[in-house]
């Protein structure tokens, strides 16, 4: 009767006939009106049925909580036995497997069931480990548990387990699977497929193996030496995207296709080019041609010509015909190539403003307010011309002071361009991490974010006040008011802009760094740190490949590497998971050195450390039990550690062999005994339970 799996058979045979895990379901399909129960691995069959299944044991413990699903587990295998009587007793003697330390009341619940609901003829109780230390010959020595749900360590002297002594440690392959799992949780907190603890188990049962030193090995396990062979890569389910590749010929095509659009939009562009010159030049000669009208015309005729042509005076005709002439010889030196011309900038005047406005006419006073408007633009670009003039003095004086500073004081120059350079990357810090925070709800950052959001959003519940303008909403009136729009929109982080000017900082620095400072080298650069082949944390998540994040493949990726050593830990660093129990190490040594006091006892003890159980099949389980216990004993200690010859199986087999022996009839209670006594009474014997 393990929490894990139930396995059942007769007393001659040689392996077990059943084994399923002591799980049931019971669902009721609406459609057929019919009422399903599965029990043990029937229950995966269905997809209903796994959802709803109970198990029979209290989670992590081997202590039953559920008679229910106990109950249709032997009604399960007392069928697949082939007994099923007309009464539905069994009308079989029963062995059965119970935990160290066993509850009395489970103990007694079991026992009312076999004899009151199967009329069994007698009943035995044992513990499973000491069934398989039995069945592997063993007299004297310390039996070493661990199963699926605990550990155990139990002294046996002459047969006789000395269960005053025997100590629990609360862990085995579940915990080390639900541990794994809280791993992965942490490392993949974005992972897009489910992992199941059945997934997990799998992985611990499969990747993991006891380390035989772990604190060295684990100092040098991401390291990128042999890091393909440390790092296991487990796959789950992905749909990758379908990109269709193009085949080098097709590629050509395209690429032909597109230089001949190219081409024919350079041509059009070229030809319109053309005519526009050509419609310039033609504007041109008509615009020189009224110019010669004014000395031949009168007055009067060559000012309606001019209205005509939407020009007010002469001026703004030569002003039209200097702009003209300007842009057609520019057209002709891009396009046509004709020959570049020096033109020296005209400087403009402004007649108009110096004379007085008594002696203007309306439209001398509008034609003097365009002057001064013109007069105030070139004023404003003059003066920006020589802000960036003297912007430029000052950086290039900047430069030639620090040039200086550099050659008289390079130690602190050097200083300075450090303390800079670690500030931007504080900043580019601090920013990543406000980053990551808000994609935390539950970080600090996100809450403030949220409660900014909630004070933006609230509203006054009086709507008259409203209405009378005694609650306007004035947000934005105030410059603040958009500190707190940033924060909540952004997270205080600056935009784009800003991040690549911090970057384009850093870069510069380092240069500097790298051309000034023999001791700052490309390795103390930021592009390497951030180089995922030197990145701790790269080798942590991906292992020693590239990672693609638009790759399914990729993404749906766990990458087993630290946890392959630091699950089956656990066993002797109890506080790696957060168990406050002594390792079994600790446990072991105590035994042997303070719980035994006869001399004669512990040595024979030491001569056989036997290991059983499941979770004692990792790959160096049995070298660093043997070597941790060597060091903590006296140097002239006799010790010898053995597996068992099927740490799963021997206890079943150790059950059905004793069974078959003289100490199973003395250890027996029967029904009788039961009816006269009740379901408390229990006989001791030595591969069972004491009465307590």
């Amino acid at each position: 009767m393990g929490s894990s799996s139930t396995r059942a058979g007769w007393s001659f045979d040689q392996s077990p006939r059943l084994s399923l895990p002591p799980i049931m379901s019971r669902y009721r399909d609406r459609k057929l009106s019919k009422t399903y129960t599965f029990v043990g691995s029937d229950v995966f069959a269905d997809q209903n049925a796994r959802q709803q299944s109970r198990n029979a044991f209290e989670a992590g413990s081997g202590i039953v909580s559920n008679w229910d699903v106990m109950e249709a587990v032997l009604d399960y295998i007392f069928l697949k036995l082939g007994i099923d009587g007309q009464d539905g007793g069994v009308g079989r003697p029963i062995v059965m497997t119970e935990p160290v330390a066993n509850l009395g009341y489970s103990r007694k619940m079991m026992t009312e069931i076999i004899f009151e609901c199967y009329t069994a003829p007698s009943l035995a109780f044992g513990i499973d480990s000491l069934f398989s230390y039995s069945y592997n010959s063993g007299k004297t020595g310390l039996v070493v548990s661990s199963s699926h749900s605990s550990t155990h360590l139990i002294p046996v002297v002459n047969s006789k387990a000395m269960l005053s002594h025997a100590t629990r440690l609360n862990w085995g392959r579940s915990q080390s699977a639900e541990y794994l799992l809280k791993l992965l949780q942490l490392k993949y907190p974005n992972f897009p497929g489910k992992l199941t603890s059945f997934q997990a188990d799998s992985l611990v049962r499969e990747h993991c193996y006891v380390s035989s030193d772990y604190v060295q090995e684990l100092s040098g396990y991401l390291a990128w030496t042999g890091l393909e062979e440390r790092d296991h890569v487990v796959q789950f389910p992905y749909t990758e995207q379908i990109v269709i590749q193009k085949s080098e010929e097709e590629l050509a095509k395209i690429a032909e296709k597109r230089k001949e659009s190219g081409r024919r939009l350079q041509e059009q562009a070229a030809k319109m080019r053309l005519e526009k010159l050509i419609k310039k030049e033609q504007e041109l000669e008509y615009y020189k041609e009224l110019q010669q009208k004014a000395v031949t015309e009168s007055k009067k005729e060559f000012k309606r010509l001019l209205e005509s042509n939407d020009f007010k005076d002469e001026a703004q005709l030569e002003k039209a015909v200097r702009e003209l002439d300007k842009s057609i010889r520019k057209a002709r030196t891009k396009d046509v190539g004709g020959p570049e011309i020096d033109e020296e900038e005209e400087q403009p005047t402004f007649p108009l403003l110096d004379v007085p406005d008594e002696q203007l006419d309306e439209a001398g006073l509008k034609q003097k307010r365009h002057q001064r408007l013109m007069k105030s633009n070139h004023d404003a670009r003059a003066r920006a011309k020589a802000e960036k003039e003297k912007e430029k003095a000052r950086l290039a004086e900047e430069e030639r002071l620090d040039q200086e500073r550099r050659e008289n004081d390079l130690e602190g120059w050097l200083q300075e361009r450090r303390v800079a350079r670690e500030v931007l990357l504080q900043k580019i810090k601090d920013r990543q991490r406000l980053k990551a925070d808000l994609s935390n709800r539950k970080s600090l950052a996100s809450q403030m974010r949220m409660k900014s959001i909630a004070n933006l959003a609230s509203d006054t519940p009086n709507s008259k006040k409203r209405r009378r303008g005694g609650d306007e909403d004035t947000f934005g009136a105030n410059d603040d008011d958009w500190g707190v729009y940033r924060s909540i929109t952004v997270g205080n982080q600056s935009e784009d802009e800003e991040e690549e000017d911090i970057n384009t900082s850093v870069k510069n620095l380092e240069a500097q760094l790298l051309q000034y400072d023999p001791n700052f080298t490309e390795q103390h650069t930021l592009d390497a740190q951030s180089d995922w082949t030197k990145s701790l944390m790269h080798a942590f998540l991906r292992g020693p490949w590239p990672f693609d994040p638009e790759s399914q493949r990729e993404i749906n990726q766990i990458h087993l590497n630290v946890e392959r050593i630091r699950v089956p830990e656990v066993v002797f660093q109890p506080s790696i998971a957060g168990l406050d129990q002594a390792g079994i190490i600790e446990v072991a040594s105590d035994i042997f050195l303070q719980r035994i006091s006869n001399a004669d006892h512990r040595s024979e003890i030491l001569k056989d450390v036997f290991l059983t159980g499941g979770n004692t099949m990792f790959q160096g389980f049995e070298e660093r039990l043997r070597d941790e216990l060597r060091a903590v004993l006296p140097a002239e200690s006799p010790l010898v550690v053995r597996r068992a010859k099927d740490p799963i199986l021997d206890a079943w087999k150790g059950a059905a062999k004793w069974s078959c022996g003289q100490e199973w009839k003395a250890a027996v209670v029967t029904r009788e005994e039961y009816l006269e006594k009740g379901g408390d009474y229990l006989k001791e014997h030595n591969l069972g339970n004491a009465y307590q």
